[in-house]
C-alpha cells in the first residue's frame, strides 16, 4: 500500500492526465460540450508532463488543445442549436450527434498541410533537443489537423485520431512513460468505438 501511495505521489501529474483524459473521451464520444471544459484542465497538466519528458511538440500540442477548447465550446453549442431546430421542424426523435460533411477540399488542404508542416516541426524539434523528434513531429501535425476536424464535427476525425494515438502510444512506450502509454491505448480503442457511434447516431447539419 505504501508503494502505491508513493507511486501516486511521484506520478500525480501522469495519473491526473490519465483520469481527465478518460473523462474527456467519454464526453467526446457522447458529444457533450462539457468535454471542452475537461480539456482545459487535462491539457494544462498533460502539457507539463510532456515538458518534463522533453517532448516539446506534445507540450505545445496540449497548449494548442487548451486554447482550441474555447473555440470548440462555441462551435459545438452553435451546431447543437442547429440540430435541435432541425429536429423540431421535422418532428423526428432527437439524435445525439451533429455532423458536418468532410469535403475533398478540406482533405486536400489537410494532406498538403501535413506534408509541409511535419518536416518543419521535425527540424525545430531536433534543434530544441527533443527526445523523439520524428514521432513527436508526426503526432503533433496529425493532432493539429484532427483537432480542427473534431471542432468541425467531421466523422472522419476519429480516423485521424486512431493514427495519431497509435504513434503516440508507441512513442510513450519508447520513452518509458507507461501511464501515458496506457492512456493513449485507451484513446485508440475509444476512437474506434467513437467512429461507429458517431456514424450510427449522427445527423448532418
Amino acid at each position: 500500500m505504501e508503494q502505491v501511495i508513493q507511486f501516486a505521489q511521484q506520478n500525480w501529474d501522469d495519473i491526473f492526465a490519465l483520469v481527465t483524459g478518460v473523462l474527456f473521451l467519454i464526453f467526446e464520444v457522447k458529444q457533450k460540450n462539457f468535454m471542452w471544459i475537461i480539456c482545459i484542465f487535462s491539457s494544462s497538466v498533460t502539457a507539463y508532463v510532456f515538458f518534463t519528458e522533453k517532448l516539446y511538440a506534445q507540450m505545445a500540442l496540449n497548449l494548442y488543445y487548451l486554447f482550441t477548447a474555447f473555440w470548440g465550446i462555441w462551435s459545438w453549442a452553435r451546431d447543437s442549436r442547429k440540430l435541435k431546430a432541425s429536429v423540431s421542424s421535422s418532428g423526428k426523435s432527437a439524435p445525439t450527434v451533429h455532423l458536418t460533411r468532410l469535403t475533398n477540399k478540406v482533405i486536400l488542404i489537410s494532406v498538403i498541410s501535413f506534408i509541409v508542416v511535419a518536416p518543419v516541426v521535425w527540424r525545430i524539434l531536433v534543434w530544441l533537443g527533443d527526445a523523439n523528434p520524428i514521432m513527436d513531429a508526426i503526432v503533433f501535425t496529425i493532432s493539429i489537423i484532427a483537432t480542427i476536424w473534431l471542432v468541425k464535427s467531421y466523422l472522419q476525425q476519429w480516423l485521424a485520431w486512431m493514427v495519431g494515438d497509435i504513434v503516440l502510444t508507441a512513442m510513450c512506450i519508447v520513452q518509458g512513460m507507461p501511464v501515458m502509454a496506457a492512456l493513449y491505448i485507451f484513446y485508440t480503442l475509444s476512437a474506434i468505438y467513437g467512429y461507429f457511434h458517431w456514424k450510427k447516431r449522427g445527423v448532418y447539419v
